[in-house]
């Protein structure tokens, strides 16, 4: 809304109006803006839910290592991100920018599922929440839209990288087409030019390939944002775990964004240039301040939990903006954490099924989540089950050093995702 207003009065040259044009103001103030919001708007947030008693469920003493019990802290707090990162996106975005609509619509539509989610829980005292089915069907069908969106739109283009040789040299320097259109390619890591054709997988298909790619596409679009949604969903099991690996991850995909939106920078990384993608800057600089103001409240001894309001749509967000700016392929690296957890969960239970049938009680590992087995205790463990990492680690460690490793581990992530595109 105020893009438009001071668009329009730099035309009257209004000191001051042009700055609005930039991409790096508009991010840093929606950055600043974010951070002022969610400080602001959480501590509210956390009275009201503690004179209301809404909370979450309580976990006794004796289920932590070191004897912390968390009582009395209200959940739900998803909110507090959703509302910190929309008002700076509307008030400072582009609104009719496609790509920034799609964040938008992503954003409360996994807002309002988590919601669904964290009101059965509390409100209807239903341990298990919505039903699984529910969640994968809203998860389904807002990844099966943004495909949809993204391959029926004709404000969904881009401009293919390619390499020219150097006339009387050895060397060849990367151009763009000139022309944007659609297109399907990806960027993969550790290779020449970083393209992945979808289309070029269905090959196969003869001259149906292209249709064929779209589908797969779409298909691949469903399924990051399930998976992403998944995983920040059960990364959110300790005080600012969540909150800081997402922001990171959030700080990653807006240097990638920045990059793939200017011609110049996208022939340095020898990656596709995709315009208009810079509004995803500001959205992700959003992002990031209002996850870092969570934290604010978030950090061990957390004063509220996030709940599935903001695992869920955190992790979407996560895997739309990956899909837009077409680096989908490198999520298995930049989020690692999240498909580390969802990896160790369904290891775990597949295995203890697969012993079952066998008259066996056979577990891998001492909990999963992954981050809970760094903190399970002996006297806690299924005295009728044999664990194969039992001795793995050898002494359970505080909630918030585990965390911060967790920080750190997705830190050089990030840092390796960006690499990527430099080694070849």
């Amino acid at each position: 809304m105020l893009y438009y207003l001071f668009r329009f009065l730099e035309q009257y040259n209004i000191p001051g109006s042009h700055l609005w044009s930039y991409i790096s103001f508009r991010a840093l103030l929606a950055l600043i803006l974010s951070l002022i919001i969610s400080a602001w708007f959480g501590e509210f947030f956390i009275k009201w839910m503690k004179r209301r008693k809404i909370f979450e469920t309580q976990r006794p003493p004796e289920e932590d290592p070191f004897g912390v019990e968390k009582k009395g802290v209200p959940t739900m707090g998803g909110i507090i991100i959703i509302v910190s990162l929309l008002v700076p996106v509307l008030l400072l975005g582009r609104i009719r920018n496609i790509y920034l609509l799609l964040m938008v619509i992503t954003t409360v539509w996994l807002g309002f599922l988590g919601f669904m989610d964290d009101y059965i829980k509390i409100f209807r005292r239903h341990k298990e929440g919505l039903k699984g089915i529910y969640k994968i069907i809203g998860q389904v069908s807002i990844g099966f839209i943004v495909g949809l969106t993204l391959y029926l739109s004709p404000d969904v283009v881009m401009r293919e990288n390619i390499s020219a040789p150097v006339a009387g040299q050895s060397t060849t320097v990367v151009k763009h087409e000139a022309k944007a259109h659609k297109s399907l390619q990806t960027t993969i890591p550790f290779t020449k030019h970083h393209n992945l054709s979808y289309s070029e997988l269905m090959a196969f298909v003869g001259k149906h390939k292209v249709a064929a790619g779209w589908v797969v596409f779409v298909l691949m679009t469903i399924l990051v944002v399930t998976a992403v949604s998944n995983g920040a969903n059960l990364n959110d099991g300790m005080d600012g775990m969540c909150a800081g690996n997402s922001a990171v991850i959030g700080v990653a995909l807006g240097i990638f964004a920045y990059v793939s939106s200017h011609i110049g920078y996208a022939s340095y990384f020898d990656i596709m240039y995709i315009p208009h993608s810079e509004e995803l800057v500001i959205f992700l600089s959003a992002f990031v301040g209002a996850l870092i103001g969570f934290l604010w409240y978030n950090a061990y001894p957390a004063q509220v939990f996030m709940g599935d309001t903001g695992s869920l749509t955190i992790g979407g967000i996560i895997g739309v903006c990956a899909v837009i700016i077409h680096k989908e392929l490198l999520l298995p690296i930049l989020c690692g954490i999240f498909f580390v957890e969802s990896l160790s969960v369904i290891i775990q239970t597949q295995w203890f099924k697969w012993n079952k049938r066998k008259g066996k009680r056979v577990r891998v590992f001492r909990a999963t989540p992954i981050h809970d087995n760094f903190r399970k205790l002996d006297s806690q463990l299924d005295a009728t089950s044999r664990y194969l990492l039992k001795g793995w680690p050898h002494r359970p460690f505080h909630e918030s050093k585990i965390t911060i490793r967790f920080w750190i581990t997705t830190i050089i992530l990030a840092a390796m995702t960006i690499i990527t595109l430099k080694i070849r």
